[in-house]
């Protein structure tokens, strides 16, 4: 007689990139910039996208409508706090959605309680049935959030939860909103909630930790060994102060461990890599070379002993295939006169789906870059793929991009810094010339001038992306409206880091535009 095989418990994953993930320091997004991360999200297989919190601005409540036509395969969520504004504009954001969810929170810890909301425990109970059944009159899918779960009295906590269900909610979150938990005190957590929640074997167990001690990941793991249902992260592990626990790592650690986690996600692992490199070029936040799963070292090895266990079986030193993850193949594939055919066709063994216009984009600036380097590689294409137009284009009805058309610079020890900048912007061309501290200076100088803004470089960087001594540079910039305060990202690329500077900025100047 065979063995007794035991079923793996799914385990959802709840996306919070676009809401919580957002809230990181530098990691604003634009409308358009949104609809592209929700869309490889929905090719990534997440069960849930967060979408934003409705209430807290108009362009929220319109991000979360346009990501709930974007990605209709995911259930499509908006925050809302307990009380009947929030959840009303929650539900007007998601209620086309096609499968739209409201998720409500409540702070449940006695410091929260006291400091924050100015309540008592018998007011934040009653706050929680009436508000989720509020809630549950306008959607059948309601996720109650427990602020602050992990520092909450657990009998109180338990109470609050079984309130929660009895009133309709079928996802029940515990959240360590502050990174302040252990694995061990996790799972007791669950463990005992899971005893102690009436209702709770009708209704999803979530968990959404931070990484302020670095215990993210561990912590969300723990929950899930303990029977945890749902978890909720972000891609890169974005998000407030320390971030979020990590998406790939979680769903990579359940993958790889599966026999000691009996657990299995909806994660398609081959779009990880892609979304992972979308998100920093979309934020210009780099990702760490030590990044476990998407840093650029997590499958080298410099070791010789390393070297030799994995020619000799990969299995030494290798528990994951960077195949699984969709990491690229970089051989040299193409040149100057390759065609538009050939390219598409190597972008689809990559995994991109181009539309021809931007398949179109795509290729002039691919016969830009053949004529500056005698091969182009994986690492090149999927570069200018990740930069391609859509990224920063601004919506139908706001104002036009401006372009780089050309640009000069006058540099050197003993000499004045001079930059000649051309520019196109509602269909005119302009050119202007300015001195600064350095080149770069003076070139955002010229655009400042030209364009009439007043803007402030916050941050500037630039990199390497790709391999060898005509590698493309990637160049990013922060840069702040002297008017409003606002932060905008740009970013651009180019073998000549003066102009992937430029662009860069110029990048950073459309968003600003957009906004206004």
């Amino acid at each position: 007689m065979g063995g007794i095989v035991l079923a793996m418990h799914q385990v959802k994953i709840f996306d919070t990139t676009l809401r919580d993930g957002e809230q990181s320091p530098g990691c604003s997004m634009n409308l358009s910039e949104k609809i592209v991360m929700a869309r490889q999200l929905e090719k990534l297989g997440v069960d849930i996208i967060e979408a934003g919190f409705a209430i807290a601005s108009p362009m929220d409540f319109k991000s979360i409508q346009a990501i709930a036509s974007a990605a209709p395969n995911c259930t499509i969520a908006s925050l809302a706090r307990c009380n009947t504004k929030d959840i009303d504009a929650a539900w007007d954001a998601v209620k086309d959605a096609k499968k739209p969810r409201i998720h409500v929170f409540l702070a449940t810890s006695d410091v929260h309680m006291q400091f924050k909301l100015r309540m008592t425990r018998e007011q934040v109970l009653s706050t929680i049935t009436e508000m989720v059944a509020y809630a549950k009159a306008k959607c059948d899918d309601i996720e109650f959030s427990a602020e602050d779960a992990s520092r909450s009295d657990r009998e109180f906590l338990a109470q609050a939860f079984s309130n929660a269900i009895a009133a309709g909610a079928t996802t029940i979150n515990v959240p360590d909103t502050v990174g302040y938990s252990t694995p061990q005190e996790m799972s007791e957590l669950i463990a005992y909630l899971k005893e102690h929640v009436t209702g709770i074997d009708g209704a999803d167990i979530s968990v959404h930790c931070h990484n302020d001690l670095g215990m993210g990941v561990a912590n969300s793991l723990a929950c899930v060994k303990a029977g945890a249902t749902q978890v909720e992260c972000t891609v890169n592990g974005i998000g407030e102060r320390a971030g979020n626990a990590s998406l790939e790592e979680i769903v990579m650690a359940i993958r790889t461990r599966k026999d000691f986690y009996d657990a299995e996600t909806n994660i398609n692992t081959h779009e990880i890599y892609k979304s992972s490199r979308l998100l920093s070029n979309i934020t210009g936040v780099p990702i760490a070379p030590t990044k476990p799963i998407v840093g650029a070292n997590a499958f080298a090895h410099e070791a010789g002993i390393h070297q030799h266990g994995m020619i000799t079986n990969a299995q030494t030193y290798e528990i994951m295939n960077p195949d699984e993850i969709g990491v690229p193949h970089r051989a040299l594939v193409l040149g100057k006169h390759s065609g538009k055919h050939a390219i598409r066709e190597r972008l689809e063994s990559m995994g991109y789906e181009i539309p021809d216009e931007e398949l179109e984009d795509i290729f002039v600036r691919f016969k830009k870059l053949a004529d500056q380097k005698k091969t182009i590689t994986s690492s090149d294409l999927e570069a200018l793929t990740l930069h391609r137009s859509r990224i920063v284009r601004p919506e139908e009805g706001t104002a036009s991009t401006c372009q780089l058309i050309s640009h000069s610079i006058t540099s050197g020890s003993d000499i004045p810094k001079i930059s000649y900048v051309k520019l196109r912007k509602d269909n005119a061309v302009m050119e202007g010339v300015e001195y600064g501290a350095g080149p770069l200076d003076a070139a955002f100088k010229a655009v400042n001038k030209m364009l009439g803004v007043d803007a402030r470089l916050e941050d500037f960087s630039v990199r390497a992306v790709t391999e060898g001594e005509d590698s493309i540079g990637e160049a990013v910039v922060k840069i702040s409206s002297v008017a409003t305060g606002e932060i905008y990202t740009g970013s651009g690329i180019s073998t000549d880091i003066v102009e992937a500077s430029l662009q860069a900025y110029i990048s950073g100047i459309n968003k600003m535009f957009e906004a206004e």
